[in-house]
């Protein structure tokens, strides 16, 4: 047996996953090449290997909870892709204003009936709560619920919402809670459908960074932004949430985070978020000293998992409609996307934190809410 192969083999072993194995979860390699190009690209070459039909598991997301699980990634020497990635985050700002438009450009621009089709009723791009929920829109509703008394809304109260998407939080604040909203996004798809989507509705949709945004707000959230923002920038991050919101308002920062410090996956940044990244706790820290108040850290990252699959599950019954326009190459990289990251959060790889802050500490304390 060739060296690559059987050094890949011994790897896989270790997860209970064997290479043209019985198992729904087993690896079905098609093109003998990959075993020397993982050993050359390690995480790129695997997920860009996929996309060119080189392997398949019937079960993916099963395949790669097990490669979490294993704690694989961690045993692979690091590819010059992967020191190259890290190498940029550390050095450069790669989300200066200038470029804060190529994620909405790449990503969130590429066509909003991808997402009608895949997010359910609700147009919710981020991690539902399904502590009580049935479905993807039960769990929707019941996470924007969530932020609502988290942050205490009230009726007639000023939320900015930094990172919008298409308006479905502030969307869901202003009928059920009466509140007033402005929503923020880089991406041009998204503030179009959003403006149309909120007519009639007290809210504004811009299409800026978040940089540029000014006034004072009673309350302010972010969900699912923060991934965008860079290390190189936290710090402004944070003071400028800080100059926005009034003295006696609560920051809602809802965000994917890393365990192991900076987390940079080169497929996903290539092919997915451009520019992106995974905050750790200490970042977050670092960044809010001095600037705010942490009031409340929540994490139900396991929950990420159940939204991912229900948005795959969605983007594969419509896929017949979709795929005059989209091709099976976008078809394999969006269901490896999906897959791939349902099981990190099912391994409880990658966590999912709701924090709330206050400038100067909530009076008599914060009443954490669940």
């Amino acid at each position: 047996m060739p060296y690559a192969k059987q050094y890949i083999q011994s790897l896989l072993d270790s997860a209970g996953i064997q290479i043209n194995g019985p198992n729904a979860f087993d690896i079905q390699v098609y093109n003998d090449q990959l075993y020397r190009r993982m050993l050359r690209g390690n995480s790129l070459a695997l997920g860009e290997s996929y996309m060119e039909g080189w392997w398949d598991a019937k079960e993916l997301d099963v395949f790669f909870f097990k490669i979490f699980q294993a704690r694989l990634h961690e045993k692979m020497a690091w590819s010059w892709s992967e020191i190259i990635s890290f190498l940029h985050a550390v050095i450069f700002n790669l989300e200066t204003k200038s470029r804060s438009f190529i994620v909405g450009r790449q990503h969130y621009d590429i066509g909003n009936d991808i997402y009608a089709a895949m997010l359910g009723k609700t147009l919710t791009y981020s991690c539902g709560y399904w502590k009580d929920a049935q479905n993807l829109d039960q769990a929707q509703e019941a996470k924007h619920n969530l932020i609502c008394q988290k942050i205490g809304l009230k009726k007639g109260d000023r939320v900015l919402d930094i990172g919008c998407g298409w308006g479905s939080f502030l969307k869901f604040a202003a009928k059920a809670y009466g509140a007033k909203g402005t929503g923020i996004t880089v991406s041009k798809e998204q503030a179009a459908l959003a403006k149309n989507l909120c007519t009639g509705l007290p809210i504004e949709i811009l299409l800026q960074d978040y940089r540029d945004t000014t006034g004072k707000f009673d309350h302010i959230v972010s969900v699912g932004m923060f991934e965008h923002v860079g290390v190189k920038n936290y710090r402004t991050y944070m003071e400028d949430v800080n100059n926005l919101l009034k003295d006696d308002g609560l920051f809602l920062l809802h965000t994917i985070g890393s365990s192991r410090g900076i987390s940079i996956d080169p497929w996903i940044e290539k092919y997915i978020f451009p520019n992106s990244m995974l905050p750790s706790a200490a970042h977050i820290s670092k960044a809010i000293e001095g600037i705010f108040v942490m009031e409340d850290w929540h994490n139900f990252g396991a929950y990420y998992d159940k939204t991912l699959m229900a948005w795959f599950e969605n983007f594969n019954a419509h896929w017949l409609q979709l795929q005059s326009k989209y091709s099976e190459t976008f078809y394999r990289m969006w269901k490896y996307y999906l897959l791939s990251c349902a099981a990190s959060f099912r391994a409880r790889h990658n966590q999912l934190w709701q924090i709330i802050l206050s400038k100067r500490g909530v009076k008599g304390g914060y009443v954490s809410v669940r």
